[in-house]
């Protein structure tokens, strides 16, 4: 029997709606509920979050204890960090070989913990400033990222326009920038560092809108227009991810190349990706921490 041409036209109309409805499905879940904070209070802002390398993922609290760990649906593990030795706890980092890197722009210091939470390495000297010609001291670092040979670059970007690399033990190599302002190579208030697997260095140049992206000789190479007043990581497929507060986003692209960007309803200040794909975003303002996977 043939259908009636209205019911043939309905079922098309209905495919449509179908599609056009699967086709505006978000292609990426934001979970604000992943973490199943004790007593439902953090007890200070969420600056940062980092997975550990070890399946478990960790968020900096501005206050003691400063780390909390989670499994990865959110359960809560421990705490970590009660003395008080942040001013401004602001980011971590954990390298290839498990351990942390921890900024604190008030006291201009940068800490490497050990997996036991014992501090093994500090740069820059605790409670004193320096400016951008300075090979030792630090003016509020914000970002660490640890280079395949090991080598140690600190984002050093509230009070000076640099970045500063050592080698592994902590021994001075080079000054990256030095110089504020929005000319090529010069940088303004630098907020995040990564290192991509062509050996570049990438820096969240944040008042300029941009990354600026330098050699590892520290040679200007060019810049992505992107905003950056957040976390940058560098997956290991060479995808880039950018936050930034100000935006409410994280910017996905690769080799300067916008691929992707999620809105989220927060200031996206830490940022990480996990080995499994997932994005961890951390809120100081608003003491919350996002998990965001693809649907």
């Amino acid at each position: 029997m043939k259908k009636p041409l209205h019911s043939l036209a309905l079922v098309a109309a209905l495919s449509l709606f179908a599609c056009c409805t699967l086709a505006q499905q978000p292609a990426y879940q934001v979970d604000d509920a992943w973490a199943q904070v004790p007593d439902g209070d953090w007890g200070g802002s969420t600056s940062w979050v980092a997975p550990d390398g070890q399946g478990h993922v960790v968020v900096m609290v501005r206050a003691a204890p400063y780390f909390r760990v989670f499994e990865r649906d959110g359960t809560f593990v421990r705490a970590w960090g009660e003395t008080p030795q942040f001013r401004n706890a602001h980011s971590i980092l954990f390298d290839s070989e498990g351990f942390m890197w921890a900024t604190d722009p008030g006291n201009h210091v940068v800490y490497k913990f050990n997996p036991m939470g014992e501090v093994v390495m500090t740069l820059g000297q605790f409670g004193e400033a320096g400016d951008n010609s300075s090979t030792t001291l630090f003016n509020q670092p914000n970002h660490v990222a640890i280079g395949p040979d090991g080598d140690i670059y600190v984002s050093d970007g509230y009070g000076n326009a640099r970045i500063v690399q050592f080698a592994p033990d902590g021994r001075f190599i080079r000054i990256i920038g030095g110089t504020q302002g929005a000319a090529e190579g010069e940088l303004q208030l630098p907020h995040g560092i990564a290192l991509d697997s062509q050996g570049r260095l990438l820096v969240n140049d944040s008042d300029n809108k941009r990354i600026s992206v330098f050699d590892q000789s520290g040679n200007f190479l060019e810049a992505w227009p992107f905003p950056s007043r957040g976390g940058l990581v560098v997956g290991a497929d060479d995808t880039v991810y950018v936050s930034d507060v100000n935006a409410g986003a994280v910017n996905i692209m690769r080799n300067g190349e916008l691929i992707d960007t999620i809105t989220v309803d927060i200031r996206p200040h830490g940022l990480s990706v996990d080995s499994d794909g997932s994005i961890y975003v951390a809120d100081a303002m608003a003491r919350q921490v996002l998990k965001i996977t693809r649907r």
